[in-house]
């Protein structure tokens, strides 16, 4: 137990690393060679848990899933309203990305790439992105909501794709301690859950069940 302890310890403290001179230096101008050195770490050491710059773009990816899971979860445990856990977790997301943001415009160019390993909609990302829509299940399960059991099903990936975007905008924000990404969870939240609330009526089902069969489509690979 104590050598896997250790063996996380030194894994996290690579990722922290490789963020922090990727904000001081640059994605494409820092080095593996580099990140070893600064984490006092062998070289042959920093490629044993990452092969690649890229791979550690994924550590990143799930070591702020799980920072941001573990600090979720007991909001929470404090709510029922789904708009109230809804929100909760998404301004949850912004504290816990925040001493990153500076690193955020560095990355973004190479997650843009649809083809990238780093977009977060690839198969390398799919760890990261299965642990954020399964933290969004908890939201929707949790909450008092009434919805359209299709669409209830459908609601945490739809979730995280708003995530996304809520992300894309924080990338972009230069407004003092991101706060204009805090203005858009805070008033894009409650319009959400209204129109969700919407779906369990039976004239808004038509539009609902249609919401689930465009996602189907979308996720189809042929």
């Amino acid at each position: 137990m104590q050598r896997v302890a250790k063996s996380e310890e030194t894994r996290s403290l690579i990722v922290t690393t490789a963020m922090r001179l990727f904000t001081e230096n640059g994605y494409d101008r820092t080095t593996m060679r580099a990140i070893a050195a600064e984490a006092g770490v062998s070289v042959g050491n920093a490629y044993y848990y990452f092969s690649s710059k890229e791979q550690l773009i994924q550590g990143f990816y799930d070591e702020i899933a799980r920072q941001h899971l573990a600090a979720a979860r007991p909001l929470l445990a404090e709510r029922a309203g789904f708009a109230d856990r809804l929100k909760a977790v998404l301004l949850c997301w912004l504290d816990v990305a925040e001493p990153h943001h500076r690193f955020g415009t560095q990355f973004f160019v190479n997650a843009a790439d649809p083809e990238s390993p780093l977009s977060p909609f690839s198969d390398d990302s799919s760890a990261a992105r299965a642990a954020s829509i399964g933290l969004l299940r908890e939201v929707v399960e949790g909450s008092d909501v009434k919805l359209d059991p299709e669409l209830r099903a459908q609601l945490p990936e739809l979730l995280w794709l708003y995530q996304m975007g809520v992300v894309l905008f924080w990338v972009h924000d230069r407004s003092a301690g991101t706060k204009r990404s805090r203005m858009l969870v805070e008033r894009s939240v409650p319009l959400l859950a209204r129109l969700a609330a919407l779906s369990r009526l039976r004239v808004f089902r038509p539009v609902s069940r249609e919401i689930v069969d465009l996602i189907h489509d979308l996720a189809r690979r042929d």
